[in-house]
Parts: C-alpha cells; sequence; structure tokens
C-alpha cells in the first residue's frame, strides 16, 4: 500500500475548516520555522481510503484466532470504553482541585480494594504506565526499603533462566544485579540453584507464576520462604495473573510487591507502546514506600498524600487514569464469579489445546499447564528443515495470528500457544487442525515453508535486514 506521502499531490486540498473567525497572531520571527513542513496534500475520500487500508492491514482479534491470551488478545468489552468516554471521567483535568473531582478518586480507591482482594496486597499504584514500568518501580521500593533499613549492600535481584527479558533489564536500571539461576527439568524454579545463590547481598526474588512455560511452581511456598528468611523480598511478575486471579492469590503465596498488566489480565487496550498500566501493590511492609500521589480516605473526602518513605514520581501526574478506569469496569462487570471463571477458562482452553496437539508436537514440560503452553519443534526442524519461525510464517496464511516465537529461550524451536478465555471450543479445533494441516505439510513438501505466507498482506519478509538496516523516515524529492 501506498504511504500517505506516496498519495500526496501538490495542490490538492480540502474546504472542510470554516473561515477563522478570531483575530490572526503571527509568530515573531525568531520562533517561526525556518523550513516549510512536509505535510501531504490529500483529498478527503483518500483519507479516508489511507486509514482503512492500514487498518485492513492490520490483524487483530477480530479477524480471528489470536492464540496470545496473556497479552489480552482477548476480546474488550465495548461497555469499558463507553465508562472511560462518560463525561464526567473524560473531561476532567489533572490540576482541578481534589473537592471537583472526589467521583474519579473513587476510582482509585475502589480499583485499589478489589485488586487488593484479587492479589492478596495491601495497597496499590497506578502510576506506572505499563509492565516493564511497574517493574522498575517495584525495584526502586524494594532497594528503598533496605537502604532505609541500613542494608545497602543488598543489590542482588535472583531472576529464573525463564523469566521475561524486562527482568533483568529492570535490575540494571534500578542499580541493582541480576543473579541468574536455572530451571529445573520441569521448568520451575531449581530449589538447590535458589538455596545456593542468597545470602546476605540478597535484596529479592523476580518470579512469574505461572511461570512462562505456563508452569504453577509446585514448590512456591518453598521458594518465597528461602527467600524471607534470607533478608529479601519477593516481588511477583504479574504477567500471567489471568491464569490464577479468582483462585489463587501473589500475597498468600508469600509474595511482598506485586505489578499487574492491567492492559493484559483486565481488558484494556495496549500495543503500540500504550496506553497501558503496570499498576504496583505491596504488603504493609512497603507501602511506606509506594510513589507520590497515593489516595487516602479521611473525614472531608479522598486525598492524595506522600507515603513516609516514598520513592517519589514515577509518571506525570496520577497514571494513565481511563486505563485503570476501564480495568475497573471489567471487574465490576464480572464480579468475583467472573473473574474466576475467566481463569479457569483460560487453562481449560490451554489444556485442551495441549491434549489436542501433543501426539505431533514435543511437549517439554508434560501433559498439562496453566493459562499457555510451550511446544518445541526441534525435532520437526531436524528432520525437515521446517523451523518454528516456518511454521508461525505458515499461519498467517490461515487467518491466525501465531503464537509467541523462540521464548522462552530454554526451549529450543518454541512455540508458545496462549489461547485466551474467550475463545469457544470450535475455534480452537479449528487451530488446531490447522497446526496438524501444517505439521503434515511439512513433512511432504518442506522446502514450500521458506517463501510463507503466501497469501497474508504482507508476504516474507527480510527480518535480520529489517532489524539491522531499518528505514524509519521518508525521503522527500526536494532533500
Amino acid at each position: 500500500m501506498k504511504l500517505i506521502f506516496e498519495r500526496s499531490v501538490e495542490g490538492y486540498y480540502n474546504e472542510m475548516v470554516a473561515p477563522c473567525e478570531v483575530p490572526v497572531v503571527e509568530l515573531p520571527e525568531t520562533m517561526k520555522r525556518q523550513k516549510a513542513l512536509h505535510l501531504p496534500s490529500v483529498p478527503q475520500p483518500e483519507i479516508s481510503r489511507h486509514y482503512t487500508e492500514l487498518a485492513n492491514a492490520t490483524f487483530g482479534i477480530n479477524n480471528g484466532f489470536y492464540p496470545l491470551g496473556s497479552c489480552t488478545m482477548k476480546y474488550n468489552p465495548k461497555i469499558n470504553d463507553e465508562m472511560a468516554a462518560y463525561p464526567a471521567f473524560a473531561n476532567i483535568h489533572p490540576l482541578q482541585p481534589e473537592h471537583t473531582v472526589q467521583g474519579s478518586l473513587q476510582v482509585f480507591t475502589r480499583t485499589e480494594r478489589l485488586l487488593n482482594e484479587i492479589t492478596g496486597m495491601s495497597a496499590f499504584t497506578f502510576q506506572p504506565a505499563a509492565g516493564a514500568h511497574g517493574e522498575f518501580t517495584s525495584l526502586l521500593m524494594i532497594k528503598a526499603y533496605h537502604e532505609k533499613n541500613g542494608q545497602p549492600q543488598r543489590n542482588k535481584i535472583i531472576v529464573p533462566d525463564s523469566a521475561h527479558g524486562t527482568n533483568p533489564a529492570s535490575v540494571a536500571m534500578a542499580g541493582m544485579i541480576t543473579v541468574n539461576i536455572p530451571s529445573d527439568e520441569y521448568g520451575c524454579v531449581d530449589i538447590e540453584a535458589l538455596k545456593a545463590a542468597v545470602g546476605a547481598d540478597t535484596a529479592g526474588l523476580m518470579l512469574t507464576n505461572p511461570n512462562t512455560a505456563g508452569i504453577f511452581d509446585k514448590n512456591i511456598l518453598e521458594i518465597t520462604k528461602i527467600v524471607h528468611e534470607a533478608g529479601g523480598l519477593n516481588y511477583y511478575d504479574g504477567a500471567n495473573l489471568n491464569a490464577i486471579m479468582g483462585v489463587a492469590r501473589p500475597g498468600d503465596m508469600g509474595f511482598d510487591i506485586i505489578h499487574l498488566n492491567l492492559h493484559k489480565t483486565f481488558s484494556t487496550p495496549h500495543g503500540g507502546g500504550g496506553p497501558g498500566s503496570g499498576a504496583v501493590g505491596c504488603k504493609e511492609v512497603l507501602k511506606d514506600f509506594l510513589p507520590d500521589y497515593y489516595p487516602v480516605v479521611t473525614d472531608t473526602g479522598i486525598t492524595f498524600t506522600t507515603p513516609k518513605y516514598s520513592i517519589g514520581t514515577v509518571k506525570g501526574f496520577y497514571g494513565q487514569f481511563s486505563v485503570f478506569l476501564r480495568a475497573l469496569t471489567y471487574v465490576l462487570f464480572l464480579g468475583s464469579e467472573g473473574i474466576s471463571s475467566a481463569s479457569k477458562s483460560a487453562v481449560l482452553n490451554a489444556n485442551y489445546m495441549l491434549h489436542e496437539l501433543k501426539d505431533i508436537f514435543d511437549v517439554p514440560y508434560g501433559d498439562s499447564c496453566m493459562h499457555e503452553f510451550v511446544i518445541s519443534l526441534e525435532k520437526l526442524k531436524k528432520e525437515t528443515g521446517v523451523s518454528a519461525l516456518d511454521i508461525a510464517k505458515g499461519i498467517l496464511d490461515h487467518q491466525m495470528y501465531p503464537p509467541t516465537m523462540y521464548f522462552p529461550l530454554t526451549v529450543p524451536e518454541a512455540l508458545m500457544v496462549e489461547p485466551p478465555e474467550t475463545e469457544s471450543k470450535a475455534r480452537i479445533d479449528e487451530a488446531v487442525a490447522v497446526y496438524r494441516q501444517l505439521n503434515d505439510a511439512a513433512h511432504a513438501q518442506p522446502e514450500a515453508f521458506h517463501d510463507y505466507p503466501l497469501h497474508a498482506k504482507i508476504h516474507r519478509v527480510d527480518e535480520v535486514r529489517a532489524a539491522r538496516q531499518p528505514i524509519v523516515r521518508y525521503k522527500f524529492d526536494r532533500e
């Protein structure tokens, strides 16, 4: 498709703007742009067609099966958007006096109360703008806690080898050191390796449970106890909370602090860098270290306060208000039974799909899973030359989105499949049939896979070149 600049024809214009009814004010010469802006000249119908083509080139949950469940490729109820667009919420300003937005401040306190109930925490901040930002905020709180207690030497964060890649990056940004420990044969934390890693310099542990392989660690209580006895704190990466919400609580597992991807688990939009929300919850032991603008209920109403040992402000004002307003709507809409039902349905869908595929694909970590499962195509690649990437590209030709590829790093030729709770059995059966068809085709005509996809909007691309030599701006003829 053409870029908007390629649609441009000099001299085209739109008579859609009414004549200016206010005095025209010219900028001083010193403030004027020295070069003319490159603005496209496009008539209104072409503008509409351009954005329609862009929309049609994008594959989303409305187009077909999208097996990235914990990344919220589930249906986002439209009532969420209706609430966010409600004028009393949509038209507020962050600098308004608190007494004029008491209803909006109740969104903070009510969302906090419900998330505390779901996670087993005592307090929440909604300032962080996304999951990794929530990780960073949590680590700053852990660091401040140890420094306040006169133990600045506690600067080591233990991270399993199956962790999300943002975990060690967040540790580095917080000025701490990552201690990587291996997984055991079941894809869970190696207990003996953990015992060997903890010590007087341990600040904490970062862990996802269920982990990236879709396995709930049966030793979780022992794991958090080991870290606590060494003087560290336990941080829960909430990326996979949708597998357990309403059924099990991180706080009851021994975790002291948690971030939640509201734009994943609680059905709010995300993608393209935002808007997201990486709300951070904590136990009482860390409550005094929360970021600024913590809402509390007083005799005269709800007001923002600064916790006693606050790490400061991690984002402008109060966070992504319309995002956690959507999350609150989702939680209230589902209720306690609906929240647990969503988790149970996600786990059921994943186990059903795993059961239907385990006879043709290698499953490294057993015959059951939580909300996601990992298959290895290492054997298929050795037999046919068809890689996990080739299979993923082939999936695109079947009006489906491929699963996560080559992650976790502990599994060779990995595909991580996450059928969300909103998918029906019929749709999952269709997806299973495609996977089986591609497996058969890989053995019959393996050479064809290196050209897939053949029917998608964009055909096979040179991904190495795209990563190393990206074209990120349009070059105009006059430059």
